[in-house]
C-alpha cells in the first residue's frame, strides 16, 4: 500500500516537472549566437543570468523530488525480496506425507479377480464334449 503511494507521487511529480520544463521560456539565440549571429560576448554565449523565476525554482524542486521518490522505491523494493534460483523453482521437491500408520497384524494380498465371469457349471461340460481333440504334430 506504501508503494502504491509513493508510485502515485511519484507520477504527479514527473506530470508537473515535464509541465514547468516545457513552459519555461529559452536562453536566447541558441548555438547561432554563438557563431557571429549576435554579439559573442560570455552574456550572450551562456545566457544572461536571470532571476530565478516560478517555473525554474519548480522544475528544480520537481526534479529533487522525483530522484529522491525514485531513490526510496528502489530501495523499498530490493529489500521486499531475496534472490532466487530459476532453477530452484521448477525442481522443488513436493512436500512429503507423514506414511500411513501400519497395523501390527499382517496383511495378506488381496485374490485376484478373474477378467470374464465364470461360465455355469453345465456349460462347462458342453464346452468340453465340442472341443476337438488336439492333433498330434506332424514331421516334416
Amino acid at each position: 500500500m506504501f508503494t502504491k503511494l509513493l508510485v502515485a507521487l511519484l507520477l504527479l511529480d514527473a506530470i508537473v516537472l515535464v509541465s514547468a520544463i516545457l513552459l519555461q521560456s529559452g536562453k536566447g539565440g541558441g548555438m547561432a549566437a554563438s557563431f557571429g549571429g549576435a554579439s559573442s560576448s560570455s552574456d550572450q554565449f551562456f545566457g544572461a543570468r536571470q532571476a530565478g523565476n516560478l517555473l525554474t525554482k519548480a522544475s528544480w524542486w520537481c526534479g529533487g523530488i522525483f530522484i529522491g521518490l525514485s531513490f526510496i522505491l528502489q530501495i523499498s523494493a530490493a529489500r521486499g525480496r531475496l534472490p532466487t534460483s530459476v532453477l530452484d523453482k521448477s525442481f522443488a521437491q513436493p512436500k512429503q506425507t507423514a506414511p500411513a500408520p501400519q497395523s501390527s497384524a499382517p496383511t495378506t494380498p488381496a485374490p485376484a479377480v478373474p477378467l470374464s465371469p465364470v461360465p455355469a457349471a453345465g456349460a462347462k461340460a458342453d464346452a468340453k464334449a465340442d472341443a476337438k481333440p488336439a492333433e498330434p504334430a506332424k514331421k516334416p
